[in-house]
């Protein structure tokens, strides 16, 4: 079992930035892959950004260039930091961590809401 619990989400300005955290816990050692999703209200879910055990990344396009996702193995932390945001950004933003053998979890989500 993983329990991820995400902080940093809020209201900002379109230019303005934010960064997310994703605190891990319980079986730690058995995590693969990170990653951030979001779901705006009447969209599915969509990929933000991932990154691998080893440090690889990828981005969506609508975000590259802008967000930089990192990851601190020895706190169990993933991070997402959101720069020059905008209005289109705004959503519910989940952390999600996929475990050697499959399985994946999610967190509770965190609202991200950028004003124009």
């Amino acid at each position: 079992q993983v329990q991820l619990v995400e902080s940093g989400g809020g209201l900002v300005q379109a230019g303005g930035s934010l960064r997310l955290s994703c605190a891990a816990s319980g079986s730690t050692f058995s995590i693969n892959a990170m990653g951030w999703y979001r779901q705006a209200p009447g969209k599915q879910r969509e990929l933000v950004a991932a990154i691998s055990s080893r440090g690889s990344t990828n981005y969506a396009d609508s975000v590259k260039g802008r967000f930089t996702i990192s990851r601190d193995n020895a706190k169990n932390t993933v991070y997402l930091q959101m720069n020059s945001l905008k209005p289109e950004d705004t959503a519910v933003y989940y952390c999600h961590a996929d475990l050697w053998g499959g399985t994946d979890y999610w967190g509770q989500g965190t609202q991200v809401t950028v004003s124009s």
